[in-house]
């Protein structure tokens, strides 16, 4: 299947306007990652390089046709010393498929802390989904080829007090990037769609339901390398009404906290 490099090529047309490319898939709908960061390059390429990304807020609108090339419209909403914001709405077939807010900063002294990194097994102590998934969770783990992603057993997951479901995921790109710190946000938005949804899940095992990702809001918090071994700490605090919010903490292997995600997305039991 495609590279990252390769699902998130994108090419100018106009000032503020760009074309991301269509990339080899078996997914019968385009996935919400992949629109997710194309948007974000395509706003990276309207701001100047000293900005840095630091939030982004997207609506998944329509399904994407995954044979079809994606529009995206960039508006310049603001530009301003310490701060730049980017609308993009992602088009095909003259319709609306992905709208997205971005916001860039340039970076300032100020107090820090964070959340502690949960306790879990040591990627290295986990098997390679490639090698431990059933032939049926193979078969679609092969649209992420490139990506190592082992998940933490329910039995391991580092539980936390009140938490109705939680998953524990450990990810990283398979080879040497760019060291464009860019480049690396824009994949972290690319990969940050996936398994997310399946937090809400744990606890309903078995249970059929048709999924997809309705909105998606991301915050950078400090630099990172996609490259190497990220901690998804996911959790699904509220399901009901066909729909299911979801949320989670990305931390690096030193365990310092470098993103973190909300979505709520479709689970809702398939219509007869």
């Amino acid at each position: 299947m495609a590279t990252i490099e390769e699902a998130l090529e994108i090419e100018r047309l106009e000032r503020d306007i760009f074309r991301g490319a269509s990339p080899k898939t078996q997914l019968a709908r385009t996935f919400g990652g992949q629109v997710a960061g194309q948007a974000l390059v395509s706003a990276v390429r309207t701001v100047e390089p000293r900005f840095q990304v630091h939030s982004l807020h997207g609506y998944f609108l329509r399904p994407g046709n995954p044979q079809e090339r994606t529009v995206y419209l960039v508006e310049r909403i603001r530009d301003g010393r310490s701060f730049c914001t980017r609308r993009v709405t992602g088009v095909q077939d003259g319709a609306a498929i992905f709208m997205m807010s971005a916001s860039f900063h340039v970076g300032d002294d100020g107090p820090v802390h964070q959340d502690v990194m949960p306790e879990v097994p040591a990627p290295d102590d986990l098997p390679d989904a490639q090698t431990s998934l059933s032939p049926e969770r193979l078969w679609a783990m092969r649209e992420w080829e490139h990506w190592d992603i082992r998940i933490v057993p329910q039995e391991s997951v580092a539980r936390r007090d009140g938490s109705v479901a939680q998953q524990q995921v450990w990810f990283r790109y398979r080879h040497p990037l760019p060291d464009d710190p860019l480049f690396h946000v824009c994949t972290l938005a690319y990969m940050s769609d996936m398994t997310l949804l399946g937090s809400s899940k744990v606890i309903h095992p078995g249970e059929p339901t048709q999924d997809a990702s309705l909105d998606h809001a991301m915050w950078f918090l400090r630099p990172f390398r996609a490259d190497d071994w990220l901690l998804y700490d996911q959790s699904s605090p509220a399901a009901g009404f066909g729909r299911a919010l979801t949320g989670g903490r990305i931390f690096n292997r030193a365990g310092d906290l470098v993103a973190a995600v909300v979505q709520e997305g479709l689970i809702r039991t398939p219509r007869q």
